[in-house]
């Protein structure tokens, strides 16, 4: 890979990661507990999983530009794969699937303003 391209792919790296920091400190704000972040299933990876009392929430977080574009970047290979990871991390509940959870999706534009669109795949 170009030096260029390196640069490039850091950059995004570090971008995503200070996404879903913003997003992290807005769900604390909201009362939230981090349970995991960059949480690995074998589905794949789960951005965000955050405690509400007894409600888990698993988040996706997208950034772009504007938040039209980050919302595009939901694929359905991404909504399976965070749905199967999300059932195995619910394996390690002592409610399991009964746990009661919800699915966001957290949008970052380019000004780092957020949208939480909760239940996003419900």
């Amino acid at each position: 890979m170009s030096q260029l391209g390196q640069n490039r792919g850091r950059r995004a790296q570090l971008t995503g990661l200070a996404a879903e920091a913003a997003v992290r400190r807005a769900y604390e704000l909201r009362g939230c507990t981090v349970l995991a972040e960059r949480w690995r299933g074998p589905g794949g990876e789960i951005d965000l999983i955050l405690k509400d009392q007894e409600l888990i929430i698993f988040v996706e977080v997208k950034q772009a530009g504007d938040m039209a574009s980050a919302a595009q970047r939901i694929s359905d290979r991404q909504v399976a794969r965070i749905m199967s990871s999300a059932a195995v991390y619910l394996d390690s509940c002592p409610n399991g699937a009964l746990t009661q959870t919800r699915v966001d999706v957290a949008l970052v534009n380019g000004n780092g303003e957020i949208e939480i669109i909760e239940n996003a795949f419900g």
